[in-house]
């Protein structure tokens, strides 16, 4: 029998355990943290994105991360930090989780927009 999602999501969240607000804060402050909102680009219209984050959907993630395909995001690259969040936390732990197989060691796991939003950080409209 093949992996069921609740596999995935186990060990997605055991490869990179999720961080706080706070820490994402800091990571963006110290380290120049890129932030990446993983939720499809409706989701974004509809509610904005955390301030400072780049919407890049989890359906293309990984074709803007390979910096050998057309569709390459140059802000993406390895010697950066990461940080990735989604509606709830599910999309962005499986992301991180396909990042760290690309080669990417330094993935973080904010979580949920609502939580991180409930928790003060700031929001701004999405710009398409």
């Amino acid at each position: 029998m093949g992996k069921t999602v609740k596999d995935m999501m186990a060990a997605a969240n055991e490869a990179v355990p999720r961080i706080t607000p706070q820490e994402m804060l800091a990571l963006m402050a110290q380290e120049d943290a890129l932030l990446l909102d993983v939720r499809d680009p409706h989701e974004v219209a509809a509610t904005g994105k955390i301030k400072g984050a780049k919407n890049i959907s989890r359906g293309m993630l990984e074709f803007r991360a390979d910096p050998a395909t057309p569709y390459h995001d140059p802000d993406i690259r390895r010697d950066r930090a990461l940080v990735l969040y989604c509606a709830s936390g599910g999309r962005s732990a499986l992301a991180c989780k396909t990042l760290q197989e690309m080669g990417y060691e330094r993935v973080h796991n904010l979580g949920g927009f609502k939580d991180a939003t409930e928790a003060g950080l700031d929001t701004e409209p999405h710009q398409p």
